[in-house]
């Protein structure tokens, strides 16, 4: 089962290495090398071939992982790309997921998908395409959400190029959210926009590529982490 949920894990800064892009042969020590280098969220895309083209993993995957992230003092990060995620929240959270983030577009009641997430025990987020107005999730009240994605690529695949104007997006945001409310970004973030990212408002950066791409993924973790917050390190 999840963990009890903690809207204050997802507060502080941090990057969350996507497994989308991790090798599936060696997933385990891939993410013991992020989590011995500092990771504490670890991200998960679920994608249903239906909401966007591929089709990637479900509520095995997070069993997978769940217990030695959880081990590590971390959390999971649940990405769900689909159609009608509400559907499949009560799956996800009991596979061991902590965060559990749905698409607007996704579904006719977002109220509802939000709520359905807090009821299973994990922390709710809520993401908006590049193509959806920040002013999209003006009516979804402060108090259901914990989090707000914002895609800065096309939902779908890994090793895309950052959308440039998922910067502004970021700032009108993070002006326009509660200070509790944490502000992830995902889609092309690597060495040359973790910065920029970092300083247009979000606090929470998923790396995929930037991360479990590089030969040495906890090391690539480590400078991922330094280039978006310098004054940290």
């Amino acid at each position: 089962m999840a963990t009890a949920a903690q809207p204050e894990r997802l507060a502080r800064p941090q990057i969350a290495p996507s497994i989308l892009s991790a090798d599936f042969a060696r997933l385990g020590a891939q993410v013991a090398a992020v989590t011995a280098a500092g990771a504490r969220l670890i991200h998960v895309d679920v994608m249903d071939g239906h909401f966007v083209p591929p089709i990637t993993f479900g509520a095995v995957a997070v069993a997978a992982i769940a217990d030695q992230v959880h081990a590590a003092g971390g959390g999971i990060d649940v990405h769900l790309m689909i159609e009608r995620p509400e559907r499949y929240v009560a799956e996800i959270a009991a596979a061991g997921a902590d965060s559990i983030t749905v698409h607007q577009e996704a579904t006719p009641h977002l109220a509802y998908a939000l709520a359905a997430v807090r009821e299973a025990g994990c922390t709710a987020g809520a993401a908006i395409n590049p193509a959806t107005p920040a002013a999209a999730l003006r009516e979804v009240s402060e108090d259901a959400v914990d989090l707000v994605l914002c895609m800065s690529v096309n939902p779908g695949w890994g090793n895309q190029q950052l959308i440039p104007a998922s910067y502004d997006k970021l700032r009108r945001l993070r002006a326009a959210l509660p200070e509790q409310v944490a502000l992830e970004v995902d889609g092309g973030v690597h060495v040359d926009t973790a910065l920029l990212c970092a300083e247009a408002g979000a606090n929470l950066l998923v790396a995929g590529a930037a991360v479990f791409g590089a030969a040495d993924p906890g090391a690539a973790y480590a400078e991922l982490a330094s280039a978006a917050w310098p004054a940290a390190g």
